[in-house]
């Protein structure tokens, strides 16, 4: 994984609360085992949507998207975390999300960020022209007007997003200790 410290740029101003990852990437995307293209399927039924956010140029590319409350409900699909992530999303901030997309995003790079409802109504309405930021490290979103949120995260995510490591790199960082463990047990007991 990237690290990722720090997300600048614009955001989608979406807002919708309770967003199935039907949603976020429909069922007939999930014939693939390759995340490469799935940015393209992403949101499809709303972008379908006269007017919406993910077809409007200004949001091009924007690199945070502003939900509503539970999003990413539904089913356990991680396909939803890859379409995002394709779409070169790299942090969602919502009132809540589902626990299972939550997870998901985490081991795909994706930082989720809970604030209040105030919170991400001012960010809706910010989104619209400016850009905000969302920094790991200090814990804030903020924007151009001086808005500064605070949240919390795990510090377990918090730290892998921050060094760029899922559980997979997190093991081969103790590829040496693995290693010497495993000597020593075929050492110690050679009959397992």
């Amino acid at each position: 994984m990237t690290p990722l410290t720090k997300v600048e740029g614009r955001a989608y101003p979406f807002g919708r609360k309770n967003v199935d990852t039907d949603v976020i990437i429909p069922a007939h995307w999930l014939k693939t085992i390759t995340r490469s293209g799935l940015g393209r399927g992403a949101f499809e039924t709303v972008r379908a949507e006269p007017g919406n956010v993910f077809e409007d140029p200004a949001y091009a590319g924007a690199p945070i998207l502003v939900a509503g409350d539970n999003f990413g409900c539904g089913s356990s699909r991680e396909h939803a975390a890859w379409a995002l992530v394709d779409m070169g999303i790299r942090a969602v901030v919502a009132p809540s999300f589902s626990d299972i997309f939550s997870g998901n995003a985490f081991k795909n790079g994706i930082a989720t960020v809970v604030l209040p409802q105030e919170a991400i109504d001012r960010l809706m309405e910010v989104a619209q022209k400016d850009e905000i930021t969302v920094d790991l490290e200090t814990q804030t979103v903020t924007t151009p007007y001086q808005d500064r949120f605070t949240f919390t995260m795990d510090p377990f995510r918090r730290d892998c997003l921050m060094q760029g490591k899922d559980e997979i790199g997190l093991t081969l960082a103790m590829a040496d200790d693995i290693g010497r463990y495993e000597k020593s047990i075929a050492a110690d007991r050679p009959w397992i």
